[in-house]
């Protein structure tokens, strides 16, 4: 491709970044709520059960709308790829803010009978699939809009950036809900705050993004070289392996995200840990996140992006049962302290890496399929196969004795995650325009 082509200014990238945030902020923010609500909630209000096993069927379908996601991974970043990067995310954005609202708005057992779960179920994979477009696509498309930047991985780290901001917004929503109404009241209407306000939210961001640019680079590959026919397929034949070294990398963030997250806020309130201090602990980790993954982007570009990926694993992989070793002790600073190892720095350092890491492994005829494909298949035996497996174990032994066999289980990831990095080859300075 033409190096004549002028590139876009600071200000045209920031731009592209935050309309490339917005969809990730809600995704995090709705991950973070549902992963709360189905664990404490849905097994109250949308399954027969009784305690544990109504708990491992909430957290079942919570699973199910990740396991989804390669779907829309498949279907929106072949739009991407085709039409470009800012019709598929205006797409998968109107898919997210309907579907969010549908679950706020799902009536309970108690209302409708068994219909109830079979709506939840169905409300929970469209957004799952409208979810599978966001971050390999996002990540595609303000990536490429900083392809001859010196700072790649620190725009690209933007879209990373949601996951904390979601889980702040999150947190603090959660706090600010529950401690203004009675535990009745939240569990039978006030968790569906959340999701109308995922739907609000929503809004606000396709307005956005609909005055936004594409990437430069896809409207060059646009204009210079015939679109593929079925980029979505054809990656899958050419780069099987890519995408599976990549996918084997944050299937371990996936697990991460679960065994600190959903199980562990389940845990500190297991081991006694009062009202909403579970929340606020989370609320300071994700904190500690954001500037551990601000640090970890210009780390990506100043040393290179497999440094800080290997960091991350080899933490997660030593801190896996430590974390709940801590948080046993039922001491508010230990539990912080492990949250902010475990939640906060494995996750955030991480992610400063991740949206580079997988956009410059794939070629713009199909980056943002790959990068879709090879981020969501994760989810399929990382994020949505963890909660699922987790919570049979979970009902099997109890919540505290639960956390050996689960912690022993997502190191397994981690392993699995540091083989992957250290195969794949180094991408830092590598030029995006083919």
């Amino acid at each position: 491709m033409s190096e004549t082509v002028e590139a876009p200014s600071t200000q045209q990238i920031y731009r592209v970044a935050v309309a490339s945030i917005i969809g990730s902020v809600i995704e995090q923010y709705d991950f973070l709520v549902t992963g709360v609500i189905a664990a404490t909630v849905w097994g109250d209000v949308f399954f027969k059960e009784k305690g544990l096993a109504a708990v491992a069927a909430a957290i079942t379908v919570y699973g199910l709308g990740i396991v989804i996601r390669p779907i829309g991974a498949f279907i929106f970043g072949h739009i991407a790829d085709r039409q470009g990067r800012k019709e598929a995310m205006v797409y998968a954005l109107v898919l997210m803010g309907l579907a969010t609202l549908a679950i706020g708005l799902t009536p309970a057992y108690d209302t409708v009978g068994a219909i109830a779960p079979v709506l939840l179920i169905i409300f929970r994979l469209l957004q799952g699939i409208s979810f599978g477009a966001e971050f390999g696509t996002a990540s595609t498309w303000v990536v490429e809009q900083a392809a001859r930047s010196k700072f790649r991985a620190f725009w690209g780290a933007w879209v990373g950036f949601a996951i904390p901001i979601g889980l702040l917004l999150g947190f603090g929503s959660v706090i600010l809900v529950k401690s203004s109404m009675s535990a009745a009241s939240f569990n039978a209407w006030g968790w569906r705050i959340f999701f109308i306000i995922g739907f609000l939210v929503a809004i606000v961001g396709l307005i956005i993004r609909t005055r936004t640019m594409d990437s430069f680079i896809f409207e060059q590959h646009k204009q210079q070289i015939a679109i593929l026919q079925n980029p979505a397929l054809q990656v899958w034949r050419e780069m099987p392996l890519t995408i599976l070294r990549t996918s084997l990398v944050n299937a371990m963030f996936g697990g991460a995200f679960f065994l600190y997250f959903v199980f562990g806020t389940s845990y500190m309130k297991a081991v006694g840990l009062p009202g909403n201090t579970p929340e606020v602990i989370g609320l300071i980790a994700a904190a500690f996140m954001l500037v551990f993954m601000f640090i970890g982007s210009l780390l990506a570009d100043y040393i290179n992006r497999r440094t800080i990926l290997l960091i991350a694993a080899v933490v997660f992989l030593l801190f896996a049962i430590p974390y709940f070793y801590l948080m046993s002790t039922g001491s508010v600073v230990l539990a912080t302290i492990a949250d902010i190892i475990g939640f906060g720095f494995v996750f955030g350092f991480g992610y400063g890496a991740i949206p580079t890491f997988y956009t410059e492994n794939f070629p713009t005829r199909y980056r943002a399929s790959g990068a879709s494909a090879g981020y969501q298949i994760a989810q399929v035996y990382g994020g949505g196969l963890i909660p699922i497996i987790a919570g049979q174990i979970l009902r099997i032994y109890g919540v505290k004795d639960a956390y050996l066999y689960i912690g022993a289980y997502v190191m397994i990831y981690a392993i699995a995650a540091i083989i992957a990095i250290v195969r794949t080859p180094e991408t830092r300075g590598k030029s995006l325009e083919d």
